[in-house]
């Protein structure tokens, strides 16, 4: 054991030259679930949200795009399940 010089600590592990790494994507959409769904369809019904997607300016309008769009968990959940912000007018929602 004396003649034999190791060129790193036996508890290191030796990176080899030339490996790639794995690179592990996550997908940007997440599964949405039943839960989601009732969260958005209550979203629909909120007196504010309802307000700013019929009349599309004014006060209620920018309180919802601006702040509680992102702090509203029914609001998060209208945008995971119909694929735009709760005040967007853009299409015909379907039915839940």
């Amino acid at each position: 054991m004396q003649g034999t010089a190791r060129p790193f600590p036996a508890w290191q592990k030796r990176k080899a030259k030339n490996v790639k790494k794995k690179v592990t994507v996550k997908s940007g959409k997440r599964k949405i679930t039943e839960m989601d769904r009732k969260m958005a369809k209550f979203c629909i019904k909120l007196t504010v949200c309802s307000y700013a997607r019929k009349k599309q300016q004014g006060a209620a309008f920018w309180f919802v795009q601006k702040i509680e769009g992102k702090l509203c968990p029914f609001c998060k959940a209208y945008e995971r399940v119909y694929a735009g912000k709760p005040t967007s007018r853009l299409f015909e929602r379907p039915k839940l």
